[in-house]
Order: C-alpha cells, then structure tokens, then sequence
C-alpha cells in the first residue's frame, strides 16, 4: 500500500512525518467496545438495551460513554421520536455505516487467522 502524504500532519523529535488524523482514528475505533457497537448497530436503529443485551460482558455505563463518543464524532444519531415516551433509539449516521467494509474486513481477517481464541498459545 503506498503512503498518501496528504495525511501527514506533524514531525515527531525524531524527525519522523506521522499521520495524527490516521492514528487517533485508529485510537478511537479500537477503544474497548467501540468496534462491537458499530458493528451490532449495522444491522439498523437499536434501543439502549438491545445492545446491552447482544454486548456480553458491557456495563451499561460503558455503553453509555461509547455511545456517546460516537454521537460526538457524528458517527452515531440518538433518535427519539415520543418525547413523551422514553423510547430512545441508536443509529448509524452515513459516516457511521461508511465503516461498515471495514468493520467486515477485520472480522475475515479474524477467521482467516483463527478466530477468537480464550488463551494464547505460545
């Protein structure tokens, strides 16, 4: 993959040209829980507790923090269509589902190279 220069943005102290907008996007979709919240709200809108329930081992404080980071960085819509009715609903805005061929991508490199595995063999 050749390098796109026009993402380089700064010089370190070594003198090496870094992308920070390539590297704080990496940061910030490989936050725990992040990628598997993207990736469940790609199959359309859901409530707070569907995703609680299909996200095992998330607190709802967790999910709570991620989704509103992704709301804050335009990826996630928070929809309400009663407010007279606390039902709340999460949607992928079209940046959002824009991640859709790369969430897909890492999870076949996932099983092409042996899936999810409990312990680490050394």
């Amino acid at each position: 993959m050749k390098k796109n220069e026009e993402f380089v943005q700064s010089v370190n102290p070594k003198g090496q040209k870094s992308c920070d907008s390539f590297h704080n996007t990496i940061e910030f979709i490989g936050k725990r829980w992040m990628g598997i919240i993207i990736y469940h709200l790609l199959d359309g809108p859901k409530r707070f507790f569907e995703l609680s329930a299909e996200i095992e081992g998330i607190s709802d404080r967790l999910l709570t923090e991620r989704l509103r980071e992704l709301e804050a960085h335009g990826l996630v819509i928070k929809n309400q269509s009663d407010p007279t009715v606390r039902k709340v609903e999460y949607e992928l805005t079209a940046k959002g589902k824009e991640l859709e061929g790369i969430i897909q991508a890492i999870f076949e490199w996932v099983k092409k190279n042996g899936g999810c595995q409990k312990e680490r063999m050394n």
